[in-house]
């Protein structure tokens, strides 16, 4: 279950949102054709060092056998990437889309958002799929309050997302946060309204829908960590950290687009 967050908890996640926003302003701001994925690595590394934090993902455990931990800081998803995407001497291309996932730990409470961003122009259909997905992850906000149960918001990500001809990718969710980068309990982002539990005051909550074009179906690439569509349809990913209260979601990693 979900850990109930004490005032002085809901300072520190404040922080730490507040940080990984930041982190990730200054990531977003330097996407441009040419741009190698590791050197956003580099800048992500940089600033977790700056502020006295840590690389949330950095060293992660892999659930499969064989592979060993996540080896960055961020994951860098390009195009069919759906999420995991591991930076390296990569270059970004006009036309690509890129989504950027980061966690940050500071003073023992974690953070976790992700944005999808376009490289130089975009066709429309990619245009389309970001706008969706964005949204899709603010329609899940919304039904974010006190008292609420938690499937209201898996509800109401599904619903946005395949009214606007787009697919849910059903094999990921979002978590619960606190202490630990995942937490009970997982947030789908798909279901039926009314079922789960209920959100209660002090809960964090990491919410993020995942979207194709045109698949809900996934694999992993052979280097045990990098997700991608099965048809090599674009998918694109939204995430932000959120703070349960009376009167709905506190945005912890807030970012100014």
């Amino acid at each position: 279950m979900v850990s109930i967050k004490t005032e002085e908890e809901i300072k520190l996640m404040r922080k730490s949102g507040r940080l990984l926003a930041e982190m990730m302003m200054k990531l977003v701001r330097v996407v441009k054709p040419g741009l190698f994925t590791i050197e956003l690595e580099s800048l992500a590394n940089q600033f977790i060092i700056s502020c006295g934090a840590e690389s949330a993902f950095k060293g992660f455990p892999s659930n499969k056998r064989g592979v060993s931990s996540f080896p960055s800081t961020l994951c860098v998803s390009i195009n069919e990437e759906i999420v995991h995407g591991i930076p390296q001497k990569r270059q970004l291309k006009e036309g690509d889309i890129v989504s950027i996932d980061a966690g940050l730990k500071f003073k023992g409470y974690f953070s976790d958002m992700a944005i999808t961003v376009p490289v130089g122009k975009i066709k429309k259909k990619a245009q389309h799929l970001l706008k969706v997905t964005k949204n899709a992850l603010y329609q899940g906000i919304s039904r974010v309050k006190e008292g609420a149960r938690l499937s209201d918001i898996s509800a109401a990500i599904e619903e946005y997302v395949y009214r606007h001809n787009c697919y849910v990718i059903k094999e990921l969710a979002g978590h619960g946060i606190g202490r630990s980068l995942h937490e009970e309990p997982n947030i789908l982002n798909y279901g039926f309204p009314g079922k789960g539990i209920r959100l209660k005051k002090g809960m964090c909550l990491a919410i993020e829908p995942l979207v194709s074009l045109s698949t809900e179906k996934m694999k992993t690439k052979k280097d045990g960590w990098t997700i991608v569509t099965t048809d090599s349809s674009l998918a694109a990913h939204f995430e932000h950290t959120v703070l349960v209260t009376p009167q709905g979601a506190e945005i912890l990693t807030s970012i100014q687009e």
